[in-house]
């Protein structure tokens, strides 16, 4: 199989023809490199944002529900473009609700026979949170799919080790992690996230991010970042544990090949054996607490 990542620039777009040239040309990009999983990264969705106006685009709430005002529309182009070159694309995230108060940031996976399911972020960073009020979702899900099996942690869900461990032990063996950053600090959380994910889990993490600036919406005004994708730096795997990277800030495709295979064999013969061990540690935890809590009562 070939993972497909984009290091993806968000554009003042004038309209929505020019919006399905752009995502037209990325897909078959990505088509034309072979690839069979494309990856779009967090907020991405916001560009459509514009096509409401620059003022629009300007306000923090306003974005939201001109970016959701296209949903149905950008569905049915995904769901064509994905039948089309017979692949499956993570669609970037943007604002959805689902008979709520306040939207949630979901990225909806798309297959060759259409939909397959959406993935809400977690937990919010303090802007979502504190300032823009976005919420958090309800759960994880995890996607059993032709090209093997798939978990989603948008962004800041990455950090957290936990998450991606329920997504693991469900039967992921890929977890996708689109990303927006705005500074080099917060695409550094992320990277590391991802990649320790990758080590701990004996898996694959395809990293997209937004990159370049985007003055004209103030939620994605600057995002600085690297499409990757990252292994296990260990049996069958790059000694860095980075099997493809972009160049920092410049748009366009990291791609790998993986073989499905590797992920098995690295989990029962490598060097060491964290996905397995990982249940080792959970005992060992268990064990200090214990002995915490005695030598406290003490």
């Amino acid at each position: 199989m070939r993972l497909a990542a984009a290091a993806y620039p968000l554009d003042p777009l004038p309209d929505w023809h020019a919006y399905r040239a752009k995502l037209t040309a990325w897909v078959e990009r990505g088509a034309e490199a072979g690839a069979d999983l494309l990856v779009f990264p967090e907020y991405g969705a916001l560009e459509l944002s514009h096509l409401g106006g620059a003022t629009v685009a300007a306000d923090l709430e306003a974005c939201l529900g001109e970016a959701m005002r296209h949903q149905d529309a950008v569905q049915d182009l995904h769901c064509d473009l994905a039948a089309r070159y017979k692949l499956h694309i993570l669609g970037a995230s943007g604002p959805a609700r689902d008979d709520t108060p306040r939207p949630v940031n979901r990225a909806v996976l798309y297959g060759p026979g259409g939909v397959i399911g959406h993935q809400d972020k977690q937990i919010m960073t303090r802007f979502e949170r504190e300032e823009w009020d976005i919420a958090p979702g309800q759960g994880l899900t995890h996607f059993d799919t032709p090209i093997g099996r798939i978990g989603i942690l948008i962004c800041y869900d990455s950090e957290f080790p936990l998450l991606a461990r329920a997504l693991v032990e469900a039967g992921a063996e890929i977890l996708l992690v689109p990303s927006a950053t705005e500074a080099l600090s917060g695409y550094s959380r992320v990277r590391i996230g991802a990649m320790a994910r990758a080590l701990e889990n004996q898996c694959v993490a395809v990293h997209a991010p937004t990159v370049g600036p985007a003055p004209w919406c103030p939620a994605v005004d600057t995002n600085t970042g690297a499409a990757a994708i990252y292994g296990p730096p260990d049996l069958g795997f790059s000694a860095t544990g980075i099997l493809a990277q972009t160049a920092m800030n410049s748009p366009g495709w990291a791609i790998a090949d993986l073989d499905m295979d590797t992920i098995a064999k690295v989990r029962a013969e490598g060097t060491v054996l964290n996905h397995s061990d990982w249940q080792l540690q959970q005992k060992r935890l268990q064990t200090a607490v214990t002995f915490v809590k005695a030598a406290l009562r003490a």
